[in-house]
C-alpha cells in the first residue's frame, strides 16, 4: 500500500512517516507541509530521525494525493478539508486525524467524504476507542443518577479545547442519556455559577508541558464514584492507530468509517 502523509513534519506526521516505513506492507511515497513551511523540500526521513527514505516534503498536495493509495491526513480542519475534497477528486481512501473542526466544518467534511473511502475519528488509539464503548456501557448501565465529569490533559502546544477525544466521549454519553450535548455541555465554571443541573456533562481542559493525552470520564454520585481513565504514554499509540485505519480502509468500498469499524467494536454493542 502506498501512502502520503499531510502535517509529515509535526509532531505525529513524523511518527506515522516511521512507522510507514517500517511496515512491510506499506511504502511512504508523500509528505504534505503548508506552503511556505520551513519543512518544505527537507527528506520526510530525516525529518523523522529514521534516515533518508528519498521522500521530499512538499506543499504539491495534488502531487502526493496523485502518488498514493490512501491520504493520511493530520492538519488543521481548513487543510483537512481542501485534501478531502483533492482525495476525493482522485478516487483515493483518505483517514482524517484532524481535531477541531467547527460543527459547520465536520458536516461539510463529512459530507464530502461519503463519495470515497473516507475515515475519520478525533483519536486513533486503539486504546481510546475501548474507552468510548466502556463509556458508552457506563452511561447505560448507571443511568440518570450519576453527574458526568470528563477531564482531558494534553501538552502546551495543543491548539483545540477541548479535546476531539473528550468531545466525543461526551457525544458518546450524551447520545446514550438521550441529551443535547448544545445544551447541557459545561465547558469550565468560573464565579457563581450556581449549582450543578443533574443532566450537565462537564469536560474540562488541562494543557502543560509534553503530556501526550490523558482523558477521565467520572460517573459520581452520592457516595461513591466509577472513573474510567485512558493515558497515552507516546503519540505511537496514536500513530499506529492510524496506520491500521489506512492498510484496513483501502480496500474498503465508498463509505465513511471510523476507527469502531476498524476495530469491530459497533457489532458488540
Amino acid at each position: 500500500m502506498k501512502i502520503s502523509v499531510s502535517g509529515a513534519a509535526g509532531r505525529m506526521g513524523r511518527r506515522i512517516v516511521a512507522l510507514s516505513h517500517e511496515h512491510p506492507e506499506i511504502e511512504v511515497v508523500g509528505a504534505l507541509e503548508y506552503a511556505g513551511s520551513p519543512s518544505v523540500g527537507k527528506d520526510a526521513g530525516e525529518l523523522a530521525g529514521i534516515g533518508t527514505i528519498g521522500v521530499s516534503i512538499t506543499d504539491d498536495v495534488a502531487k502526493v494525493v496523485a502518488a498514493c493509495d490512501v491520504f493520511v491526513d493530520f492538519s488543521t480542519p481548513e487543510a483537512s478539508l481542501a485534501h478531502a475534497k483533492a482525495a476525493t477528486s482522485a478516487g483515493k481512501a483518505i483517514v482524517v486525524g484532524t481535531t477541531g473542526f467547527s460543527p459547520e466544518q465536520k458536516d461539510e467534511i463529512l459530507d464530502v467524504g461519503r463519495s470515497t473511502r473516507f475515515l475519520m475519528a478525533p483519536n486513533m488509539s486503539i486504546g481510546v476507542n475501548v474507552l468510548f464503548g466502556l463509556a458508552d456501557r457506563a452511561a447505560r448501565a448507571l443511568g440518570e443518577g450519576y453527574d458526568i465529569e470528563i477531564i482531558e490533559s494534553h501538552h502546551r502546544m495543543k491548539k483545540d479545547s477541548p479535546s476531539g477525544t473528550a468531545m466525543k466521549l461526551a457525544e458518546v454519553i450524551a447520545q446514550v442519556l438521550d441529551r443535547d450535548l448544545s445544551s447541557v455541555g459545561v465547558y469550565g465554571r468560573k464565579g457563581m455559577v450556581g449549582e450543578r443541573t443533574s443532566q450537565e456533562i462537564g469536560v474540562m481542559a488541562l494543557r502543560g508541558g509534553d503530556i501526550v493525552g490523558e482523558h477521565t470520564v467520572m460517573f459520581i454520585t452520592n457516595g461513591e464514584r466509577v472513573e474510567l481513565t485512558h493515558r497515552a504514554h507516546s503519540r505511537d499509540a496514536l500513530a499506529s492507530g492510524a496506520v491500521r485505519a489506512a492498510l484496513w480502509l483501502v480496500s474498503r468500498p465508498a463509505g465513511v468509517y471510523d476507527m469502531q469499524d476498524v476495530l469491530g467494536l459497533k457489532a458488540e454493542k
